[in-house]
């Protein structure tokens, strides 16, 4: 599956097998997208519970709220925002 997105209520989940090329299966990742700041904290939180962060909560160019982790199970998550970015 080069990506897949799907929605789950209001929030958007995106699936990627990843691209390396050549190499074999090494898992996937996963990228959810909330509305607001304060969900994709809670969401970060718990998922990063009993896990590890690889990249912290940040504002980037495309979301006011970006962040990396992959949680205890071993499965790795890209949390953002999908609200614009203020002004």
């Amino acid at each position: 599956v080069m990506h897949t997105t799907f929605r789950i209520g209001g929030s958007t989940l995106m699936a990627s097998d990843g691209c390396n090329e050549g190499s074999g299966f090494d898992g996937f990742n996963l990228s959810f997208a909330v509305p607001t700041e304060a969900e994709a904290d809670r969401a970060f939180a718990a998922l990063a519970d009993g896990g590890q962060v690889q990249m912290p909560q940040t504002k980037t160019f495309w979301s006011p709220r970006f962040g990396m982790l992959t949680d205890r199970f071993g499965i790795g998550w890209m949390v953002s925002v999908t609200a614009p970015l203020s002004q």
